[in-house]
């Protein structure tokens, strides 16, 4: 019996992964890189671990500053586009293809992040497997930073069914319903320009703050910053992200 392929599996590519690389302005990578910068407490030189990187907005704007930055990803098309775009810059980056759960560094890492709503993929076995990879790749007090916003104390307080908005001609749509027995929010995700259209499904596994310290407790992380903005400001119930900073214990 052939095993029923992962929602993400062939999920970036097409008009998503067009979407994915328009829909952020470049001002608003620069502030997250900042703080990046701030809350991993980098020093010149630092290498760094981004995972899952995309088409490498964040690992590119680091990169551009001095920081030697490794890039994981598992779509061909975002890591190609990152490839492409470091190529053009003369920007030296180092990518890999590859599951973010499977990482093969141990303690070669002084900061590793995983932003832009790329937690929660998997069941909760399966995110551990993953925050412990990436314990495994840091070194001693490296610190790793966690950025969504699928989280509960964001996301019920004024829980959206439906969203759409508009990205260098491609319309984006998303319908999503909550399963309170699994802790996924399903969604489907619809992308149209002109006659072409894309629709996948998707899901998501919603932790509390807490739940989410704890499993990155039991993965080998400790000492926990909880941030709601690249301007510091706390965490607390209604915040549209989380931004939790940990170092490997």
């Amino acid at each position: 019996m052939t095993a029923r392929p992962e929602w993400w599996d062939g999920f970036f590519t097409g008009l998503m992964a067009e979407l994915w690389q328009t829909v952020i302005p470049p001002e608003a990578t620069r502030a997250e890189v900042e703080f990046f910068e701030r809350a991993l407490r980098l020093a010149p030189g630092s290498r760094v671990l981004d995972v899952p990187c995309g088409h490498g907005r964040h690992a590119l704007e680091l990169a551009r500053r001095g920081f030697r930055v490794t890039g994981v990803d598992g779509s061909k098309d975002l890591l190609g586009a990152a490839e492409r775009r470091a190529a053009r810059e003369g920007v030296a980056i180092e990518l890999h293809l590859r599951d973010m759960r499977d990482l093969p560094w141990e303690e070669e890492f002084d900061a590793a992040y995983c932003a832009g709503n790329s937690f929660g993929y998997f069941e909760p076995p399966g995110d551990r497997v993953f925050l412990e990879a990436v314990a495994r790749a840091l070194r001693p007090k490296g610190r790793f930073l966690l950025d969504s916003g699928w989280i509960a104390e964001c996301l019920f307080p004024s829980f959206r069914q439906r969203l759409d908005l508009e990205s260098a001609g491609i319309r984006f749509e998303v319908e999503n319903r909550y399963e309170p027995r699994s802790g996924f929010v399903e969604s489907r995700f619809t992308a149209t320009r002109g006659d072409g259209r894309e629709s996948r499904p998707g899901r998501h596994r919603v932790y509390t703050c807490a739940g989410l310290i704890a499993l990155l407790s039991e993965a080998g992380l400790e000492a926990f910053e909880a941030f709601s903005s690249t301007a510091g400001d706390p965490f607390v119930l209604g915040s549209n992200r989380l931004l939790l900073i940990a170092e490997r214990r």
